[in-house]
């Protein structure tokens, strides 16, 4: 697959921020697309395109995506619940990229929603935390709607570990399984983490399912 120009969803976080990095790296043309182009103004830079987006909106996202070879999400907001927000986006993404004729969409996951057992995720294990099982159940939320697009959208979730360290050096180097949580829960950078989710745009390997990283 020739990707010439990649839009993220969510660029302004620690994992969008690395995605940029890695693409703009590999001579990839990025829109950096964010509710607030105001507060992360110094993503904008040579290979860089700056867009404000609200994921949820289906006309945005398919105003910001058009011309783009595919899309990756990476989306946080803590002032909303998770299931709504994440459902919201995950339908506005769907339907936008169908809209501006993007076929492909890499979105990063959260460990939570891996099986420690075959149907049980971790946020259903005992002695889960309730105070993050609701984020996780948003996670839970937009793998059903990814489930239920069209199939003209071929989408991953890629799944990083329970530990994700932003400090941790790029090595280059990366695992990837199946949706279970690897063992001892894992551990994987930010780096690596951007490169996991840049190989499945430029040479996509898993095809409408979501995946688990580690390094």
């Amino acid at each position: 697959m020739v990707v010439v120009r990649v839009v993220v969803f969510g660029a302004g976080g620690r994992v969008g921020r690395a995605v940029v990095a890695e693409a703009v790296a590999r001579g990839i043309e990025v829109t950096a697309a964010v509710r607030s182009p105001g507060r992360h103004a110094d993503l904008a830079g040579p290979g860089v395109a700056l867009a404000a987006c609200d994921a949820a909106d289906r006309e945005a996202v398919a105003a910001v995506a058009a011309g783009h070879d595919a899309a990756v999400g990476s989306l946080y907001r803590a002032d909303v619940p998770s299931v709504d927000f994440y459902r919201a986006t995950t339908t506005g993404l769907v339907a936008g990229l169908g809209l501006a004729g993007v076929g492909r969409l890499v979105s990063v996951g959260v460990a939570t929603t891996l099986a420690t057992a075959p149907g049980v995720p971790v946020h259903d294990g005992t002695g889960f935390p309730a105070e993050y099982r609701a984020f996780s159940l948003g996670h839970s939320a937009a793998l059903e709607v990814l489930s239920e697009a069209p199939s003209t959208l071929d989408w991953v979730v890629v799944t990083p570990p329970m530990e994700l360290g932003h400090d941790g050096a790029r090595t280059g180097r990366y695992r990837i399984g199946g949706p279970v949580l690897p063992e001892g829960g894992g551990w994987i950078s930010h780096a690596d983490l951007a490169l996991a989710v840049v190989d499945e745009v430029t040479r996509p390997a898993h095809h409408r399912e979501q995946v688990s990283v580690w390094a």
